[in-house]
């Protein structure tokens, strides 16, 4: 059984509140440009963190979560 991440578990509880405000912002204030930004730029956050926590090795998981 996979160990089980910090990482992982936050940026999914992340992306589970961003689509609540997405919801939100559609629905209440009838927002959908900025909500359709904010939901692609929070679930990638989950997507990034998925791939660097299943790296190759130690610096290959620190590459994945630097800046470009």
């Amino acid at each position: 059984m996979a160990q089980k991440s910090i990482l992982l578990d936050k940026s999914l509880s992340f992306a589970a509140r961003i689509v609540k405000l997405n919801k939100y912002l559609t629905k209440e204030k009838h927002e959908n440009i900025i909500s359709k930004q904010i939901i692609r730029s929070a679930t990638s956050i989950g997507a990034n963190a998925n791939e660097a926590v299943y790296g190759i090795s130690k610096a290959d998981f620190i590459s994945k979560l630097k800046y470009h």
